[in-house]
């Protein structure tokens, strides 16, 4: 069998055991998928090729380290670290962006409000900075089952019907785990004095 027919924890298996073409076998089959969930956030070839490359240097590492524990498949690990890098570089840039609540309804609609600093004084800064880095980190206090559905949608461009196969469950249940995941974040919001408006 080629490496090309070989499933994925195959080649990863190949690729710690020393095996090269194995995990470029590995990065071909995955990179478009990889570079457009990147890409459909960022907006921007150069830095999302920049952003690209470390998810995939991160992978390399990982691996090398022996610290890569397959809890799935490799690609919605992949996917996880590019949505992590992601974060990391709005984090970096004093950017956040925030979900619109319609965003439970259908998958047509924009996901992300992206709120930039301008010219603003110390105090706004200051203030945004906080507020910020409040909101990212929001979606690691919601229960796992609506945090899951949260990251797979809005970090690994799964459509709502691609969720409810992948979790067994309905249409409608991942809908309503989206919304409550959303309602979830504006009572933390509320409850922290996060002032921050959903678009």
């Amino acid at each position: 069998m080629s490496l090309k027919e070989q499933d994925d924890s195959v080649l990863v298996s190949q690729y710690i055991n020393g095996s090269e073409k194995a995990f470029e076998t590995l990065m071909l089959r995955h990179k478009d998928r990889v570079y457009r969930s990147i890409y459909l956030k960022i907006k921007n070839p150069a830095l999302a090729e920049d952003i690209f490359q470390e998810v995939f240097i991160k992978i390399i590492n990982t691996m090398k380290l022996g610290n890569y524990k397959e809890e799935g498949k490799f690609l919605p690990w992949a996917l996880r670290i590019a949505q992590n890098m992601v974060i990391d570089h709005f984090r970096r840039n004093k950017k956040i962006k925030l979900i619109s609540e319609s965003s439970s309804k259908s998958d047509d609609y924009n996901i992300f409000h992206t709120l930039k600093l301008e010219d603003s004084s110390i105090e706004e800064v200051i203030t945004k900075e906080e507020m910020e880095k409040q909101a990212v980190e929001l979606i690691d206090h919601l229960p796992a089952a609506q945090k899951e559905i949260l990251v797979m949608r809005l970090f690994q461009d799964m459509s709502f019907k691609d969720i409810a196969e992948a979790k067994e469950i309905s249409i409608n249940t991942a809908l309503g785990r989206m919304r409550y995941a959303l309602i979830n974040m504006r009572k933390i919001m509320k409850e922290n004095n996060i002032a921050l408006d959903f678009a």
